[in-house]
């Protein structure tokens, strides 16, 4: 009998190194039984950090998504107080929002915002505070309900972020913008504290992939993926004009093609047994408007792919209700109409003057004064920045070169930060539009270039005087 005992034992603990070796993590010497393996929900917490990066009535899209995210990892099973949410909060109540109290991130969709905890609204939506969330650091956060990710060494995280980005960097509705390498260095603080088994993390943005190249490590144990490579815009849809389009009486995108892509493969599979790999593939697929890549982008994936072979109940939870999905409900077999997110607050400046203009001829003159302001200081944004260049670098400069696959966006992530700030005090604020030039500062920077001769050159270019629009 204890030879029988004994080879059961053998037999368990050579499975246990297989299964590790398979998903290429280093083995657990605790031993487990085979159907209580490391990573199981039974052994630990899941946490989630949703973060919405913008504010404005023409923005709606991302403060929508991340609600969206809410609810399902609500009916996932996660807890409130392990859901930390990041969001301004102006567009449920908005005077614009034709439905009080209410956001949907689809056409038919049901209200997404109700229950959604208020943890950092208005100015406590900030790089600062989603760091220090992050690393559990309670005296890190200023403002807000002081929530953090507590977790514990056997606990999962979840990460989702939706905005505006550029290259290196994720918007925030109060300066300044999250940096590729701040945030890498808030995930390697988290990660040395041990207080995590695994972390996932999806980012929607523009140029996000540029967020995490050459500079995410494989041995965090964090999985990336986002919307886009570190070239390429990603994509507003469910917007004004298109098929399908919300209700008539919004003037606003509703959704981002990733988002959607990712929370509707959600909301129609069976999450036990769906894994991360199967999403990713599904999201990828989708948000390349199946693989014709018009108007589509890349979804990129960075970290430790290993964690690919999870379930995704892991991350997200499981809704009873899904136990019997086929994956098939409700997702749409063609592709999605879509706008630059760069281009979704002109649309959305445009249906409200179409709105304005046959019931209010001073208003809707007003409007369309704001939407000339709008493109003519965009127009200055990129004369200015194609200025500079011409002063460091003459006529043959190319500030939106890009670097080989696999090298940082920058070399000194500082530089980039002070080039901004010097651009900024003498051109104007970089607004969501501007930051598309952010390659630019880091050209400025890989090239040798002193904040002095930056700063010169920045101030001759912007001599001129230009409009206060803001956006």
């Amino acid at each position: 009998m204890a030879s029988l005992y004994f080879k059961v034992i053998v037999v368990v603990l050579l499975a246990a190194v297989a299964l590790d070796s398979v998903d290429g993590r280093r083995w657990d010497p605790i031993i487990r039984w085979p159907f209580h393996r490391r990573g199981t929900p039974e052994n630990g917490t899941r946490w989630a950090v949703l973060v919405a990066g913008s504010n404005g009535f023409g923005n709606y899209r991302h403060q929508a998504d991340v609600c969206h995210a809410y609810q399902i990892l609500k009916r996932g099973g996660l807890k409130e107080e392990n859901i930390v949410v990041f969001m301004y909060d102006d567009i449920a109540d908005s005077e614009m929002n034709p439905r009080k109290g209410t956001i949907i991130n689809h056409p038919n969709g049901r209200d997404v915002y109700e229950g959604v905890p208020k943890d950092y609204t208005g100015e406590n939506v900030t790089a600062a505070n989603f760091y220090a969330v992050i690393q559990g650091n309670k005296t890190g956060v200023k403002g807000g309900s002081g929530k953090v990710v507590d977790s514990k060494p056997n606990d999962h995280v979840f990460i989702y972020y939706s905005d505006h980005g550029g290259p290196g960097v994720l918007g925030m509705p109060v300066m300044p913008f999250v940096y590729g390498k701040d945030l890498i260095e808030a995930l390697k603080k988290k990660h040395a504290s041990g207080t995590y088994e695994e972390m996932m993390i999806y980012v929607e943005s523009c140029e996000s992939g540029s967020v995490f190249e050459g500079i995410m490590p494989t041995d965090l144990n964090v999985y990336v993926t986002t919307a886009s490579n570190a070239e390429e815009s990603s994509w507003g849809t469910y917007c004004p004009g298109m098929d399908p389009a919300p209700p008539p009486e919004y003037m606003t995108c509703l959704g981002d093609l990733y988002s959607v892509a990712w929370m509707e493969d959600s909301e129609t599979h069976n999450l036990k047994k769906e894994t991360v790999k199967e999403q990713y593939e599904r999201v990828k697929e989708r948000t390349s408007n199946f693989n014709s890549y018009n108007a589509g982008s890349h979804v990129m994936e960075y970290g430790n792919k290993s964690i690919k072979a999870e379930k995704l109940c892991l991350y997200q939870g499981f809704d009873p209700k899904a136990e019997t999905l086929l994956g098939s409900n409700g997702i749409r077999r063609r592709p999605l109409q879509v706008v630059n997110q760069r281009d979704a607050d002109l649309l959305f400046m445009w249906e409200r003057y179409k709105k304005l203009k046959d019931n209010s001829e001073e208003k809707s003159e007003h409007l369309k004064k704001s939407i000339i302001d709008a493109i003519a200081y965009r127009k200055h944004l990129d004369v200015s920045v194609e200025t500079i260049g011409f002063i460091l670098f003459g006529p043959a400069n190319d500030l939106k070169s890009t670097r080989s696959q696999g090298l940082p966006l920058v070399d000194d992530w500082d530089c980039l930060k002070s080039m901004v700030q010097v651009f900024e005090e003498r051109c104007g604020s970089l607004t969501q539009y501007g930051m598309k030039h952010m390659r630019a500062f880091a050209n400025i920077c890989n090239n040798g270039v002193t904040t002095e001769d930056m700063a010169e050159a920045s101030a001759v270019a912007c001599s001129r005087s230009f409009g206060v629009y803001s956006e």
